[in-house]
């Protein structure tokens, strides 16, 4: 089913991030968080794609089990790195003929080591073109990628807002935004988004903090930003995993709830192949926010 139907039932939705494991072992263990999740009844799954088409094969492997296995929805990353024309319309005929309605069209960061991003010859150079593409090649649901904070790479916050306007002008039917931890911040890059005329549902893409070091290496990557006073609580901590991990929980399941009570169309949980933190963000969501939740699950 297309995502952009199941955003129009009028609950929030609840969405999970995986990213292809590079081993058999990764793999297994990634099936096993996928059995745990699984019965939290989430909207839908997405599934990341490696750097330059590196995890293309267990991309298309990983969200068609999803699917197939699981009976969840899925939707997989497509990036513009390092590929063609040929080769991105070959995925997503595969996709299709796998049955996935849902793509996440994304430029991509370049390869490890690689310092700028080079489109392919043949191929693209922004989100917006590989979005355009997308819904020529296949009646797939586009989805976009956002940035509360602004795309390091952008001039300015103005100018990333009309790249995104363009991004959805081509297809993107939703957005989820990057990793943050201000909800004010959201909000903000909400109201902005509106007044240039961006009118489809922003999903809020939230991280439940487990690792300290991980975390400051996201966001310096992605140029999120950490709140001081949460940082510094952090930094006290960082030795400690069980009390690192129970201040990650706190501090995600308060931004939730946040969100959704004034209006947030789901949360995206950018779960770093791993069950626990979300799990319990997530009970302590249903008796916090019932409305978000029936029996059939979150959405539905």
């Amino acid at each position: 089913m297309r995502i952009r139907e199941l955003l129009s039932c009028g609950r929030p939705s609840i969405s999970f991030e995986f990213f292809p494991p590079k081993d058999d072992a990764g793999f297994a263990g990634l099936m096993t968080t996928l059995g745990s999740l699984r019965e939290l009844r989430p909207t839908y799954v997405s599934v990341t794609y490696g750097a330059g088409g590196s995890t293309r094969a267990r991309t298309l492997d990983v969200v068609k089990r999803v699917k197939r296995d699981f009976g969840i929805e899925a939707m997989a990353h497509l990036t513009c790195v390092g590929a063609s024309r040929a080769e991105l319309g070959e995925v997503l005929d595969q996709l299709a003929d796998a049955g996935i309605e849902n793509v996440l069209a994304l430029r991509g960061d370049p390869p490890k080591g690689v310092e700028r991003f080079e489109a392919h010859p043949d191929g693209f150079h922004y989100a917006n073109e590989l979005a355009r593409f997308v819904r020529e090649r296949r009646p797939f649901c586009v989805a976009g990628a956002c940035y509360p904070e602004k795309h390091p790479e952008a001039a300015s916050f103005s100018a990333d807002l009309e790249h995104l306007k363009r991004k959805v002008d081509a297809g993107a039917e939703f957005l989820i935004t990057q990793l943050f931890f201000e909800n004010r911040l959201y909000f903000d890059f909400v109201h902005e988004a509106r007044a240039v005329g961006i009118g489809v549902p922003i999903i809020p893409g939230i991280m439940p903090i487990t690792n300290v070091a991980q975390v400051e290496r996201f966001t310096n990557m992605c140029g999120a930003t950490i709140p001081q006073r949460l940082l510094e609580e952090l930094r006290m901590i960082k030795d400690d995993p069980a009390a690192v991990l129970s201040l990650g929980v706190a501090h995600a399941t308060a931004q939730c709830l946040d969100l959704l009570q004034r209006g947030a169309p789901g949360i995206h949980f950018y779960t770093l192949n791993k069950s626990p933190a979300t799990r319990t963000i997530l009970m302590a969501l249903r008796i916090a926010f019932p409305p978000a939740y029936t029996p059939a699950g979150w959405f539905l």
